[in-house]
This record gives structure tokens, sequence and C-alpha cells, in this order.
């Protein structure tokens, strides 16, 4: 583990205070799981990017053109 020391606004932990007391965890927690809510949604967008990078629209369209131009069946799959 690593301990930071971190400069936050009075009105910011006095807000994260409050959360914590009503949510039963401790600040630490709370800091840490923001942390790692933050680094995984980056993370994810970086993910996609790269995914969408690769993407070929012509196999895109190839493939769209094999679905059957058909009415849905049931309602609850309708646009």
């Amino acid at each position: 583990m690593t301990t930071i020391s971190l400069r936050i606004p009075e009105s910011l932990h006095k807000t994260a205070k409050e959360i914590v007391k009503q949510e039963g965890i401790s600040l630490n927690q709370f800091i840490t799981l923001a942390l790692a809510e933050k680094v995984s949604a980056l993370a994810t967008a970086e993910y996609l990017e790269q995914r969408a990078a690769r993407g070929d629209r012509e196999k895109f369209l190839a493939a769209m053109a094999k679905v059957a131009d058909v009415e849905p069946q049931r309602e609850e799959d309708r646009l």
C-alpha cells in the first residue's frame, strides 16, 4: 500500500464525510473506490476507442446484409 497526502477543498471534504457516515465506510475506502471507478472508466474509454479504430465498415455492411428484412414477431422487439 502507498500513503499519499491529499489536499481537497473543505466543502468537498465535508460532503465526503457526510456520505461515508451514511454509507458506513471509511473516508479512505470511499476515496479508494472513487479513484478505482475513475480509473476503470478511463481504461474502458481507451479500450473502446482502440476497438473502434480496428472496425471495418465493409465487414459491418456485409454482416448487416445477411440480416433478414422482416417485421419483428413480438411487440417488445419493435423499436
